[in-house]
């Protein structure tokens, strides 16, 4: 039998003609850095033959290729290579495979997850069953007929709570995977990403075209009559023109690019949440005062510079605003109603309550950050923290205090008490009621009990502040009609 090497930048590397225990698994499984023969071949029982992995789309080496089957040739297998790198699908077809192909893991990453949380609860349940006999603390009787049997439950529920715990975290590892492979093509569509990209697409773009025209590009040359030049001016004209249109569909979606013509020397761009005056513009970046001077400030201007004339560049492709030097003079107020606009249009930390009126009172120190504002999301829209009062009534309505944990991925709320709204105001905004991992909130419209939010254990840590405030909590929901939206405002 014969064994066949062929390539091509369509389908990759394959390797036909094997059968099992022929011997050619040995070679092809075995590194040989002699002859570049590094990346291992796979078995792929889809396409019934060997592979070599991340070989499609790209140019293979030839003397790898023949130093492998001269191997093969050792061992007395008959071998052919042929190499066709013409042979190529567009990037556009390429790239949509990819989707799909992630979308495929996506589903079937999902699937594992589910099962293995289903196997985690039937082994919690399972060891849960067998502790009933154990509820109120029976011993094991030494040298009691019973002895072998209790054992032997012991054992069993220990097992089965090992494989609740191991199960628990396979079902988190393909949860993450899957929610990874979900999120593949909004990563590759990001256009700050996709804009970094075109730049390296646009300089490799420019090296083909001098070796083409026979010059030096990234310190050195190359023959201007290799084929490969032509194949990879055309992968890399393919390439340029899809992200071009991506950028296209991302500007006609509100996306805003970024350049010099934007800025002058005394405007502010806005970069990583803080307002910095722009010191000088660059081609692609602008100047600005460091960014430790950003430390806690919203604002950082050209005399706040401590850093002893220490200067950062940021980028275009980072840029997330502008305004001139005499919109930043505008009232506090006014600055405020933007900074609550901005955070409303920002990605929320945890989606609580996507339909309800949400309130974060406390500070909440989480991984070197502090979250020291409140946050209101409603139906209608952001309201600022200085809005007034919209009447006594509204402050005497019902809501439900919430807990929610740094990391927290429950499908459920978890509700501690319901209270006036005047009365969640006061414990929310007290210190004493978050922590390092933890903090209170407080909606008016939770959803539906069991299905969106449930009760949780008080475990009476918080009964002081209670106490000192003079509220008396209480365990029970009765959501009480929302006024409309108008009659609201």
């Amino acid at each position: 039998m014969t064994i066949k090497i062929t390539h091509t930048r369509r389908e990759g590397t394959l390797i036909e003609g094997t059968s099992r225990n022929d011997g050619s698994k040995e070679i092809l499984r075995t590194r040989h850095y002699a002859s570049g023969y590094t990346t291992l071949a796979k078995w792929s029982r889809d396409l019934g033959c060997w592979y070599l992995p991340y070989s499609r789309d790209k140019r293979t080496s030839p003397p790898m290729l023949e130093a492998l089957a001269e191997r093969l040739r050792a061992e007395e297998f008959e071998v052919t290579v042929t190499i066709d790198e013409t042979d190529r699908r567009s990037f556009a077809e390429a790239e949509q495979d990819r989707v799909e192909r992630a979308e495929g893991r996506a589903a079937r990453f999902g699937g594992y997850a589910d099962t293995a949380a289903r196997n985690s609860e039937a082994a919690w349940k399972s060891s849960h069953e067998i502790s009933e006999r154990f509820a109120f603390g029976q011993p094991i009787l030494i040298g009691h007929h019973s002895e072998g049997r209790a054992r032997r439950d012991h054992a069993r529920m220990d097992n089965a709570m090992r494989k609740s715990i191991s199960e628990h975290d396979r079902a988190e590892h393909w949860s993450g995977r899957a929610q990874a492979a979900s999120h593949y093509e909004r990563f590759r569509k990001d256009p700050g990403r996709t804009l970094r990209r075109l730049d390296t697409l646009r300089a490799d773009l420019r090296a083909v075209e001098k070796w083409q025209a026979s010059k030096s590009a990234k310190g050195y040359s190359r023959n201007p009559d290799d084929p490969e030049l032509t194949i990879r001016h055309q992968e890399l004209t393919e390439e340029i023109e899809h992200w071009q249109q991506v950028i296209k569909d991302a500007e006609a979606n509100g996306f805003k690019v970024w350049s010099k013509t934007d800025f002058t020397r005394g405007d502010f761009v806005l970069y990583r949440g803080t307002w910095y005056e722009v010191l000088r513009v660059n081609p692609k970046s602008v100047t600005i005062p460091h960014i430790h001077n950003g430390t806690g400030q919203h604002i950082v201007r050209a005399t706040d510079n401590r850093r002893d004339g220490w200067t950062w560049t940021a980028p275009y492709d980072d840029v997330s605003g502008r305004k001139s030097a005499d919109e930043m003079q505008q009232p506090p107020q006014a600055e405020a109603a933007e900074d609550q606009k901005q955070a409303e249009q920002s990605p929320p930390v945890e989606d609580l309550a996507p339909a309800a009126e949400i309130h974060h009172s406390s500070p909440w120190h989480a991984e070197g950050r502090r979250w020291a504002h409140c946050h209101h999301a409603t139906e209608e829209g952001p309201t600022p923290a200085s809005a007034p009062a919209t009447g006594e009534d509204r402050q005497e309505g019902m809501v439900l205090v919430l807990i929610t944990s740094k990391n927290s991925h429950r499908s459920r709320k978890r509700a501690l008490w319901a209270m006036t709204r005047r009365e969640a105001q006061a414990v929310c905004g007290d210190s004493r009621t978050s922590g390092r991992s933890y903090m209170l909130t407080w909606t008016d419209r939770p959803g539906t009990e069991g299905a969106d939010w449930e009760w949780v254990a008080d475990n009476g840590s918080h009964a002081p502040v209670l106490a000192e405030l003079s509220i008396t909590p209480r365990r029970e929901w009765a959501a009480a009609p929302q006024a409309p939206a108008a009659e609201a405002a």
